[in-house]
């Protein structure tokens, strides 16, 4: 089947430019087999190379793309460049994902090298890749990518193949038996079977044709990327530099790249192979391959997979790797909308659309997304993907069947399932995770009887059942197995402390919260006594970033977050004036419940004020003061992360990472006055919060806003009307060493004012009390996000890293986990060591 020997060719220079179908039609069979033409035009005249766009086929080793974009170069007389981007848009882009690729690309560009062809790679994950080809396509002659039918690549080459006319070829380089072999579209594992079996027999035994490489000298091409040194290139830092999604990190026991899958492959074949049809099913023994993400990303040929498990006898693995996997990319390919409930077939629609209003019980996301259902086999299937970015076959079968029923509606079943597999697997988004995902609602499957409610006739699989024939504990110990023993020790709770604990948590860190207060906030924090609750800092946040937006949602729909729909106003020159500002939200039933929810069954040391790091061969040990006057040591940790305001960090810092204290001595924290106030009697101003502009009359150079707390939903009705003022800055600075008591009736004083401006007389308060923030809103923050050094654990993260928002605490949070992640994973666990990146 794989001649090795090209059709008769025409020469380019003597017939000034044969067509693209000629020209394709001279190129070897078993390259020009797997081809498909996508863009039109001929090749373009003139141009400097043929440039090949590499994203789903990271090998030298058997790729039919590489050589069939080699073979024409040869013909057209003009170099070869091969470019690999990050994902730019992906949807689903994070740090887990870029570093498996990233790692992919380092082996790739290795034994590119190696032949004598250029690399060149794209790092910037903010556009999409096919913007990213613009300037060096237009000087190609043609452009030849793998078939990667899944979303969004198709749309992606068809947006190149309609703003440059030269051809655009595909290239199928993950099927044995090349997609462009089959006819249609099947709806069962058994047809596609039948239909491909005497290919199947033909082609996996075969050898794949040895290219040689030698006669490929046609030269270097400028780009104009950047060089990458990729024996040096620091991963974790470009990493941490990019705009992605930093809360899920790098699997810290699966590494990217040719290398790595070959080894894990080999090991595979040699340890459990031959007894995986036994075996297969059973996910309390390591029997399965693990070999999903290296074959999504085409770092290891599954031609090579094929013909070494043939030789071994392994019908059943072959059975998966052959007929289940290549029918989900043929079924892709001729269903476009394979993300779509649509794409069910019409009795799969049917009986779940009858049945979406039957009860069932509904899980908010967070709890999903988490393993938190108190279903314990679905909860480890979870947090396998979590932590481990791999879902056992037989087990994904259970755990997506029983997302039917704790979802609200067939639409949203599927919804969850992509975004769960997507967002955490390694073989995510690829066309064998959307036909086993599908196959939850009944894609490749019959009907099944009895009717049962809201699975109607598609086929139920029960966790209990599933459950009572696997050993649970032994599946837990695969699933828990520690695969970052690391501890460490998170310096304070705000929402940046607690987002970064939290992460940390989720990817099995041993991590500890330490808080000089009284419990998680920060500028959080919610004051409570006999007038009630106070959100004396904070009162609410707002959504743009859509990574901050996304876990809003899922907190929206958990119950610690709701919107706050109120009357906002603003104080100016003019009066008062009602506006309608973004959606605010609010914590519930406090803003300080929302880093407590994050900090949920992590250990949190309050009352503790770490007044020094002591460095010892065990690592880091944290000396703290009490609030009773003691002093006490706590440790040792792998890692410190501070998340306290900047000159507390750049005095702990300064001896141990004067780069880390000198970025921290760049922000300016400023202070400020709040007032606590209540009365039993309803303050009539006609707003709940308002914005004072510095133009207001009287109050104008003393507040900043003020915001009536007992408004915010889920707070206590008891009768009282709680307030709280906010001073600005300068006012408060001028009155920084003064005590409550002193500063309270000023504040007071100016809430009056600004009632009477209004026509409203301020009632008598039951209670008014005055709180110092000394370190509250940032100045000149440093626009890093956070920063952290590999080479001894420490790193900085807040608000004033990187704006003033809660948001941008909780992004910065985020980030300071990410890059700990990234360097424990892919830098000091893989030979490399992550510094500070900015």
């Amino acid at each position: 089947m794989f001649p090795g020997e090209s059709h008769s060719s025409d020469d380019w220079s003597e017939i000034g430019g044969p067509p693209i179908g000629r020209l394709l039609a001279s190129l070897p069979r078993h390259l020009v087999e797997r081809a498909s033409l996508v863009g039109g035009g001929e090749p373009a005249r003139g141009a400097s190379c043929v440039l090949y766009w590499a994203h789903h086929a990271l090998r030298v080793e058997e790729n039919p793309a590489l050589e069939l974009a080699a073979e024409l170069a040869e013909r057209l007389h003009l170099p070869l460049l091969v470019l690999s981007t990050l994902a730019g848009s992906h949807p689903y882009l994070s740090d887990r994902h870029a570093a498996f690729v990233l790692e992919g690309m380092r082996d790739f560009a290795f034994e590119l090298a190696a032949i004598g062809v250029p690399f060149a790679a794209s790092l910037d994950a903010s556009v999409r890749p096919d913007e990213s080809l613009d300037h060096i396509a237009t000087r190609a002659s043609v452009i030849v990518t793998e078939d990667f039918p899944a979303a969004p690549f198709p749309s992606w080459m068809a947006s190149i193949a309609r703003r440059f006319s030269r051809p655009l070829v595909a290239v199928d380089t993950a099927c044995v038996v090349p997609m462009n072999r089959v006819d249609g579209v099947f709806d069962r594992a058994f047809a596609f079977r039948d239909a491909t079996e005497r290919e199947r027999e033909q082609r996996v035994p075969q050898s794949w044709p040895r290219r040689d490489w030698s006669r490929h000298r046609l030269g270097m091409v400028e780009h104009g990327l950047p060089e990458i040194h990729w024996e040096s290139l620091d991963i974790p830092s470009v990493i941490a530099s990019l705009d992605i999604d930093h809360s899920i990190g790098p699997v810290a026991d699966t590494r990217g790249g040719s290398r790595a899958g070959l080894a894990r492959w080999s090991e595979f074949r040699a340890t459990r192979l031959a007894n995986y049809e036994r075996d297969r099913n059973d996910a309390a023994l390591p029997a399965t391959s693990r070999m999903s993400a290296y074959l999504h990303y085409g770092m290891v040929s599954p031609f090579r997979v094929a013909r070494e498990a043939h030789a071994d006898g392994a019908s059943k693995y072959l059975e998966e790797l052959l007929v289940w996997r290549e029918l989900a990319y043929q079924w892709c390919r001729h269903v476009p909308d394979h993300a779509s409930i649509d794409a069910l077939p019409s009795w799969a629609r049917r009986t779940l659309r009858a049945h979406a209003s039957d009860a069932r019980t509904v899980m908010p996301r967070e709890r999903l997304m988490f393993g938190e259902t108190g279903d314990r086999l679905w909860d480890l299937a979870q947090h396998s993907l979590v932590a481990h970015g791999e879902l056992h076959n037989n087990v994904r079968m259970t755990w997506g069947k029983a997302l039917i029923g704790w979802t609200r509606s067939p639409e949203h079943a599927l919804s969850t399932l992509i975004d769960l597999n997507n967002r955490f697997a390694l073989d995510g988004a690829d066309p064998a995770s959307y036909g086993g995902l599908l196959w939850c609602l009944g894609l490749f499957d019959r009907a099944f009887s009895p009717e049962i409610p809201v699975f109607g006739t598609v086929r139920p699989r029960s966790t209990a059942e599933h459950a009572s024939r696997l050993d649970l504990e032994r599946f837990a110990s695969i699933v828990h197995r520690r695969t970052r023993p690391h501890r460490v020790a998170v310096i304070g709770a705000g929402i940046s402390g607690a987002a970064c604990a939290r992460v940390l948590a989720d990817h099995g860190v041993d991590v500890t919260i330490f808080e000089k207060s009284r419990g998680a906030g920060g500028r959080m924090s919610t004051r409570r006594g006999e007038h009630g609750a106070f959100d004396h800092g904070a009162q609410y946040f707002t959504a743009r970033d859509s990574r901050f937006m996304a876990r809003v949602e899922y907190w929206v729909e958990t119950g610690v977050v709701a919107p706050w729909h109120a009357r906002f106003a603003e104080c100016g020159a003019t009066g008062v004036r009602l506006i309608e500002p973004p959606t605010r939200f609010v914590a519930t039933p406090s803003m300080s419940a929302l880093c407590a929810h994050l900090a949920r069954e992590i250990p949190l040391r309050v009352e503790l004020r770490v007044a020094a790091l002591v460095r010892s061969p065990e690592g880091w040990f944290l000396s703290c003061d009490g609030r009773d006057g003691t002093r006490q040591t706590h440790g040792p940790f792998d890692a410190v992360l501070t998340t306290a305001p900047a000159p507390q960090t750049a005095q702990l810092l300064g001896p141990h990472a004067p780069a880390l204290a000198h970025i921290a001595t760049r922000c300016a924290m400023r202070a400020t006055w709040s007032l606590m106030w209540a009365s039993d009697r309803r303050v009539e101003l006609p707003l709940d919060h308002a914005e004072v502009l510095a133009g207001a009359p009287t109050v104008g150079a003393t507040l900043a806003w003020i915001s009536r707390v007992s408004s915010k939903p889920g707070r206590t009705n008891d009768g009282f009307d709680r307030w709280v003022l906010l001073a600005r800055p300068e006012w408060s600075e001028e009155r920084l060493e003064r005590t409550p008591e002193e500063v309270a009736p000023d504040l007071a004083g100016a809430l009056t004012q600004l009632c009477a401006a209004s026509g409203v007389s301020l009632p008598t308060p039951t209670h008014m009390q005055a709180h110092r923030w000394r370190f509250a809103l940032a100045s000149g923050e440093s626009g890093l996000g956070s920063a952290y050094e590999g080479a001894n654990g420490l790193g900085i993260a807040g608000d004033w890293m990187r704006g003033t928002r809660i948001e941008d605490a909780y992004l910065s949070g985020v980030s300071l986990a990410g890059r700990f992640l990234c360097a424990s994973a892919v830098g000091v666990q893989r030979g490399m060591v992550s510094t500070i990146s900015v």
